[in-house]
C-alpha cells in the first residue's frame, strides 16, 4: 500500500472528495484505510458497560486506498508516491516532488 498509519491524506473521489485527514488504521488485506472525519456512518448501539445510554453513534468507516492521496510534506499538495532504495539498503517512500517521506 502507498499509505501508512499516521499519514496525512486527501480524499480524491467519492462523497467526501476534498476532505483531508490522518490515517487512523490501514487494512492491507482489504486494501482499505480508515481516515479520521471521513466516511462517517451511523451505528446503532445497544446499552453496555462502556456506553450505558446506548443510542446512535457516528464513526468512521474504511474507504478504499485508491481513493486517497498522500499530502506532500514540502508543498502541502496531493502527490504520487515512488520508492527508492538508499545506500544502506533501506527502502523509503519518495514523493514525486523529490521529498523523502520516511
Amino acid at each position: 500500500m502507498h499509505v501508512k498509519k499516521d499519514d496525512n491524506v486527501i480524499v480524491i473521489s467519492g462523497k467526501d472528495k476534498g476532505k483531508k485527514g490522518r490515517i487512523i488504521a490501514s487494512y492491507p488485506r482489504e486494501n482499505r484505510v480508515l481516515v479520521e472525519g471521513v466516511n462517517m456512518v451511523k451505528k446503532h448501539a445497544r446499552p453496555s458497560q462502556q456506553n450505558p445510554q446506548g443510542g446512535i453513534l457516528e464513526q468512521e468507516a474504511p474507504i478504499h486506498a485508491s481513493n486517497v492521496m498522500l499530502i506532500d510534506p514540502k508543498s502541502g499538495k496531493p502527490t504520487r508516491i515512488g520508492y527508492k532504495v538508499l545506500d544502506n539498503g533501506k527502502k523509503v517512500r519518495v514523493a514525486k516532488s523529490g521529498a523523502t517521506i520516511d
